[in-house]
């Protein structure tokens, strides 16, 4: 027996099995979790025509746009906005602790305007550079506007012609604040002020800054997704995984032994490889992204079984333990690329014909059949390899294969 071989084998092993003791929980809860997992709002926002501007298929595109900016303004964890049909907008907030307020932030058209004592509107929020809630020097909560150029001029001469008149400044027909202007105010900077708290006055700079909607929004349906039923389905989705996890340990176990040991030392390496992955890429789990996970271990452990099933012919054909394997592996890898290459092809294809679920279970299967494809290839081939090298037994039986039958057997 080889020692040096079997340490090595040993040190992967229990460092691979130890990592997935000690990270598995951590990685699994720092990923982000969709609706479905950890409840949240769903919104159905509908473009009305009214007489000054009618729903186009341009107006409701835009109005997308400007929705999600006022969504990721609200720091909400991966929302889905998407357009359904010729005029309505769906809107998922994940998470989201004040539903109320996010959805009244939706509908707000938030158009902007400053009016002259004539009534005439001589800035709009198309001029604006940025806005910012702030705290005036008498403590109270206002909003910093900053224009562009263009809305810089015009407000420099808005304000100079006005010299001891109000200026009205109106979002959504409504006036917000109507100063008397002191004198001509030049920098391209402005103030809003009225709101009642810093909150507010952040709620208001995150309208202006995504800009108004080209037409009128008005919410159709606001359904709650309960934090309850997330969890229900995320438990099952759980039993569901290791249940699956513990089958496929158990039939590698049983049917090629030690074999099936190092095959599940790489199961485990696997799962890890793909929950670390998906907390690095940022992307968002939902059910359907974890049947993709789940269907994905499927995968992988097909790779093995295509590897172990050549490992057991060459055994059978009369060669060592180790010809065996080099060739197993060898002859295993086209069979393992092609159909591996067919399945992400199909996650390929869903992923860019799909939209919201389909495209998480898309992601998760492909980037699991990946990384399947690697720990197959790679570690399994690896760890094999030490156990093999070390000599620890050189019996087929306990790699799943049987060793051939004696010439004088076969004669007979």
């Amino acid at each position: 027996m080889r020692w040096n071989e079997f340490g090595k084998f040993l040190i992967v092993a229990l460092a691979i099995i130890g990592g997935f003791c000690v990270y598995i929980s951590p990685l699994a809860n720092s990923i982000k979790q969709g609706l479905d997992l950890q409840g949240g709002t769903h919104v159905v926002l509908q473009a009305v025509d009214t007489p000054e501007l009618k729903v186009d298929d341009d107006a409701v595109n835009r109005s997308v746009k400007v929705i999600e900016r006022r969504v990721n303004e609200l720091g909400l964890t991966e929302p889905v906005i998407q357009r359904q049909g010729k005029d309505r907008i769906i809107v998922e907030l994940p998470g989201v602790k004040d539903p109320e307020k996010a959805i009244a932030m939706l509908g707000r058209t938030a158009m902007l305007q400053f009016k002259d004592e004539s009534g005439k509107v001589v800035l709009t929020g198309s001029d604006l550079k940025d806005a910012k809630a702030q705290v005036s020097q008498g403590n109270q909560a206002v909003v910093g506007l900053e224009f562009n150029d263009e809305g810089g001029k015009k407000f420099a001469d808005l304000t100079a012609r006005n010299v001891g008149k109000k200026i009205a400044i109106e979002l959504d027909g409504q006036v917000l604040t109507a100063p008397v202007v002191q004198e001509a105010i030049t920098g391209g900077h402005a103030q809003i002020s009225g709101s009642r708290n810093v909150e507010e006055a952040e709620h208001l700079a995150i309208l202006l800054r995504s800009g108004s909607l080209p037409v009128k929004i008005e919410v159709m349906e606001n359904r709650t997704v309960g934090p309850t039923l997330g969890q229900d389905s995320k438990d099952k989705s759980v039993k569901a995984f290791s249940i699956g996890i513990i089958g496929v340990f158990v039939f590698m176990l049983l049917f090629y032994r030690l074999a099936g040991v190092v095959a599940d030392i790489a199961l485990l390496l696997y799962v890890m490889l793909l929950l670390l992955v998906m907390r690095y890429l940022g992307a968002t789990l939902t059910l359907p992204g974890i049947a993709g996970i789940i269907l994905s271990v499927g995968m992988a452990v097909d790779a093995n079984v295509l590897i172990f099933e050549r490992f057991k012919e060459e055994v059978k054909r009369g060669k060592t333990l180790r010809s065996a394997m080099d060739s197993g592996f060898g002859r295993a890898i086209v069979t393992i690329l092609d159909s591996n290459l067919t399945t992400i092809m199909a996650a390929a294809v869903l992923f860019y014909l799909g939209t919201g679920p389909i495209k998480g279970f898309a992601v998760t299967l492909a980037l699991g059949t990946l990384l399947s494809m690697f720990t197959a290839v790679t570690v399994t081939k690896f760890l094999l390899r030490f156990l093999i090298y070390s000599n620890i037994t050189k019996s087929p039986f306990l790699f799943g294969a049987r060793a051939p039958k004696a010439k004088e057997e076969v004669a007979k």
